[in-house]
This record gives C-alpha cells, structure tokens and sequence, in this order.
C-alpha cells in the first residue's frame, strides 16, 4: 500500500508540472507544443538520472525510485499528449511539424536518458 502510495505522490506532483509547463510554453498561435516536447525531455533525463543513481551502488531505495521514476517521471511525460498533438499535425496536413516533431522527441528523448545515466557515473 506504501508503495502505491509514492507513486501516486509522485505521479500527482509531476503531473501538476507539467501541466504548469503546457501552460507556460504550448502556443495555441503557432501550434508548436513546446511544453510537451519539453516535459518529455526533462523527464528522460530524470529518469536517465534517476535509475543511474538506483542502479549505482543502490543509491536510492526501492521506494525512493517509485516515487521519483515510476510517479514524477510518470505523471510530467505525457505519451498521450505526444500522440494527440501529433494528430492534430497529421488532421491539419502539417506534415513537417509532424515529422520534425516526432523525430526530435524519440532521438533527443533517447539521447536524454543516456546522458541522465551518464551525469550519474559524473558524481
């Protein structure tokens, strides 16, 4: 029960963020979901961070990682948002955003993960 509990923490905490983030950063003028694609990187490199400290000499607890990857790493990246704002570029017939879009988030969200693990081997 503890531990669906710090997930639920977490995922609550990182879910307000990113929401906060959309806020701030999404253009409704230019259609450009900035704080998505942000939110999405951030939380590749946390998580990148974060399972590289679990895993270096078990720096985190198993709790500690389930409310910090499993919740806030959970609830601020959005895949669903991803998938919807890439909709509305297919429905529009932007074709570029689409592609551009898609591609940065999967190589920078990759490249991301890589470099949080690699920041932990830093410390």
């Amino acid at each position: 029960m503890k531990q669906l509990l710090l997930v639920f923490l977490g995922g609550g905490f990182g879910s307000v963020c990113r929401y906060l983030l959309g806020k701030l950063l999404n253009s409704s003028e230019s259609g450009i979901p900035y704080g998505t694609f942000l939110a999405n990187i951030l939380g590749s490199l946390l998580i990148g961070f974060i399972l590289g400290l679990a895993a270096k000499n078990q720096t985190l607890s198993q709790n500690q990682t389930l409310l910090l990857a499993t919740g806030f790493c959970g609830g601020f990246t959005t895949f669903s948002s991803f998938a919807y704002e890439n909709h509305v570029f297919l429905k529009s017939g932007d074709f570029m955003s689409f592609a551009l879009y898609t591609i940065a988030s999967f190589i920078i969200g990759f490249l991301a993960v890589f470099f949080g693990m690699y920041l932990t081997k830093l410390i």
